[in-house]
């Protein structure tokens, strides 16, 4: 190997190192993020169950929190599973199959939490939001009840035109201006029965105007209180049984308005005019005039046919108009409310997804690191990190081989002990002449190392 790949080696071992270090430093505070996480949402998904559930007694808290705490360690056991294997592993089909894993593990996450959160975010806020909806459901069909009624009711002037003509022609016959003979005979008779027919008839769509104004005004006033109700103060369950039963008395309303609408009456009565005619007798004098009165009624009758078919027109385009819709408030509870209106409340279900799926994110950073790391090594990396707890086990397990390896040393005999210190008399040296010096004696010498029992370093 040159020098500059051995340098490129150690650099990108040192790289390595270097995204090693950053990964045990943030590994030391991971886990307990993960679980602060997997706490926050349970805490969310307790009060989302808590909307579902009707019963505030002890066991239905208990439920709520042991699924609660069940959800956190389940989100908890899951994305540390996740942080630690998938990184890790190295082929192709581990980590597609681990990505399926987690896939499948995101969408129970949603299932189970995520959707329950939203419902403790937005939960409120989801029920008013169905209340306002049907608030406006309601006033659409008020509105469109009223318009029908106020058509029908309009009717009255056709009714009035065709009843002003009878008149005019009654006059008229009276006279002797219509059939040649003055007088109230059969003609007249047969003029006066339709208009009285017809003044009946407008009477009647006069006085159904005030009654379709009432209830339209009252409509109005419940309209009013059901949106305080919808914004107003209070506990949420309190408002909502106000606004059913005032959504229950405004639907009785829409329902008057319906019926008010004199359109159906108008058309049956122009039937009524056109095929229900009591023909008087003839009371001409002479046969000439009993005919002229003949050919004079059935002139009328005509016109009778005429008027009927066109009230009866006016009345089948006021019944051809489109019914109010059928509004029906249907109570909600606030997680599937938050769901019905989740277009709403896109923010709410971003968070609620989020806290519950964030750790993904930490696991695509970790496979970054992870795949730089190997990166930075190459295939030629030798595993030289060692903690101190490492770096202890593996001096004791040397010394531990280093005690198997050695050969034991022979043992060596005991000293003997040395023999205690002789005392030598000399005998007086004979006199020495002055030319001849006289030597010392040698004495004997005490060893220290003899009389401790230590052998001497030259005996070895």
């Amino acid at each position: 190997m040159s020098d500059i790949d051995q340098q490129s080696d150690r650099a990108g071992d040192r790289y390595a190192r270097e995204l090693e270090r950053h990964l045990d430093w943030l590994d030391s505070f991971t886990s307990t993020a993960l679980g602060v996480l997997a706490a926050a949402s349970g805490i969310y998904t307790y009060l989302g169950v808590r909307t579902l559930l009707d019963d505030p007694g002890m066991w239905t808290t208990f439920a709520a929190l042991a699924y609660s705490i069940a959800v956190s360690v389940g989100i908890f056991v899951f994305w540390s599973y996740l942080l630690r294997l998938l990184p890790a592993v190295r082929s192709a089909a581990s980590r597609v199959g681990l990505f399926l894993a987690m896939m499948l593990g995101c969408v129970a996450i949603v299932a189970m939490s995520s959707w329950l959160n939203a419902a403790a975010l937005a939960g409120g806020a989801a029920v008013e939001t169905h209340m306002a909806t049907t608030i406006q459901h309601y006033q659409a069909s008020l509105e469109r009840a009223h318009s029908n009624a106020v058509a029908g009711q309009s009717l009255s002037r056709d009714v009035a035109r065709v009843r002003q003509s009878f008149d005019d022609l009654s006059e008229l016959e009276a006279g002797g201006t219509l059939s040649g003979f003055s007088g109230r005979g059969a003609v007249f008779r047969v003029l006066s029965q339709k208009r009285a027919e017809l003044e009946a008839l407008e009477t009647q769509l006069t006085e159904v105007e005030g009654p379709i104004e009432a209830t339209f005004a009252q409509g109005n006033t419940i309209l009013s209180r059901m949106r305080g109700t919808t914004v107003g103060p209070g506990a949420l369950s309190d408002r909502t049984v106000q606004f059913s039963e005032d959504a229950v008395v405004l639907s009785g309303l829409i329902t008057q308005l319906r019926q008010l609408n004199p359109a159906p009456l108008v058309s049956r009565a122009a039937n009524d005019l056109s095929e229900a005619v009591v023909l008087p007798e003839l009371d001409g004098a002479t046969p000439e005039v009993q005919l002229g009165q003949s050919s004079t009624i059935t002139s009328v009758l005509s016109l009778v046919e005429q008027r009927a078919n066109t009230l009866s027109t006016a009345a089948a385009e006021v019944e051809a108009l489109p019914p109010p819709d059928e509004a029906v408030y249907t109570p909600m509870s606030a997680a599937d409310a938050v769901i019905a209106y989740a277009g709403n409340f896109v923010p709410a279900w971003a968070g609620a997804i989020s806290i519950d799926l964030l750790p993904a994110v930490l696991v695509f950073i970790i496979m970054v690191i992870q795949a730089a790391i190997r990166s930075g090594r190459g295939v030629h990396h030798s595993d030289d990190r060692m903690t101190v707890g490492e770096l202890r086990a593996a001096l004791a397990a040397a010394e531990v081989l280093r005690e198997y390896e050695d050969p034991p040393a022979p043992l060596r005999p005991p000293l003997a002990p040395a023999p205690p210190p002789v005392s030598v008399v000399h005998a007086a040296p004979p006199p020495a002449s002055p030319a001849s010096p006289v030597s010392p004696t040698p004495r004997a010498v005490d060893d220290p190392r003899a009389a401790s029992g230590m052998p001497d370093p030259m005996e070895r």
